[in-house]
């Protein structure tokens, strides 16, 4: 008889008691913790899952509009606009990441935009695309389904930098290396250097060139241009990316970046080629190419590295952390 009331309450404790007080713990201390700095250089993965998903996040529309979007299905729309479906998992996994903290840095800071924490002009914050559109314009269910996994196996997975969200820009291709921000933005940001982003040349825009008369050349530089086209340009500097740092047109001094805007550039890294007619731009590269390629996530994600790698290689020195709100 004791023998069974033993066996009893020991089943009593190990079906009821037990469960409840590991449910009392807090998560944190029921998930493992990978330690930062491990021997294969990839960002470290503090485990402290989110309290707070499904996490609100205030999208501005173009009609001027706010819908309040649960921020992982907002994300699913994000890769959707921002990444071709195609690409390795990897890299998808990549871009949740990145556009994740880009969003929450946004709404972190709310100053962007004071209707919502970002809005859906790609030229602006970040594209985004529904499931229903992407799937009216051909796009099929299987990708959005590939792409929905990726942010879901990434949830709540953000970058941070001595303990903060980082400015996680990216962009389409570098063109061989990218950038600087200080080049572009007059900043310095140390997770933020230029890198060399190889395999990129796939990308549809990875080259490309724009020829100018000698009258819509002056004009767009709004110059005063004597003499054969050869004679208009002068000295040329060069970033740490390889971009145009300063260049000397007609006696002028412009930086690479006012250049790319007047001129309409794929980006800062070209040269100029003089002809009898006017001057031929060659670019290489499209976007500011600052942060993470997009097309040189897909390159690493092919040759075998996981997103972790992909980050850690693109943003040096942040650390790859669960998000806690």
């Amino acid at each position: 008889m004791k023998e069974k009331y033993r066996q009893l309450l020991g089943a009593f404790f190990m079906g009821v008691l037990l469960p409840q007080l590991l449910l009392s713990l807090p998560l944190h201390s029921r998930l493992p913790t990978q330690k930062p700095n491990t021997p294969t250089g990839r960002p470290s993965l503090e485990v402290s899952a989110p309290e707070n998903l499904p996490w609100q996040i205030p999208v501005l529309q173009p009609d001027g509009t706010v819908t309040q979007m649960v921020l992982e299905e907002y994300l699913v729309g994000v890769v959707l606009g921002e990444m071709p479906a195609e690409f390795e998992t990897e890299a998808l996994k990549a871009q949740a990441v990145v556009a994740r903290t880009y969003a929450l840095k946004r709404q972190e800071e709310g100053t962007r935009h004071p209707e919502g924490a970002v809005c859906v002009d790609p030229g602006c914050c970040q594209a985004y695309t529904s499931e229903q559109t992407y799937l009216l314009r051909g796009g099929s269910a299987a990708s959005v389904e590939k792409i929905r996994a990726a942010v879901g196996q990434t949830a709540g997975q953000v970058l941070t930098y001595e303990g903060m969200l980082i400015e996680a820009t990216y962009f389409s291709c570098s063109g061989g290396r990218t950038e600087d921000a200080a080049a572009v933005w007059g900043t310095d940001v140390p997770y933020l250097q230029a890198v060399d982003s190889p395999g990129e040349e796939h990308a549809g825009r990875y080259q490309g060139q724009l020829h100018f008369s000698g009258e819509e050349f002056a004009r767009r530089l709004e110059l005063q241009l004597q003499g054969a086209p050869e004679s208009w340009l002068g000295m040329v500097t060069y970033t740490e990316g390889s971009g145009v740092a300063t260049m000397i047109i007609g006696g002028v001094a412009f930086s690479g970046v006012q250049l790319r805007k007047l001129l309409g550039l794929n980006s800062t890294m070209f040269y100029m080629e003089p002809g009898a007619d006017g001057i031929t731009v060659y670019m290489q590269g499209y976007g500011h190419r600052v942060g993470m390629s997009q097309y040189g996530a897909d390159a690493m994600a092919v040759t075998g590295s996981d997103y972790t790698q992909i980050l850690a290689y693109y943003y040096r020195g942040t650390e790859l952390t669960n998000w806690c709100g």
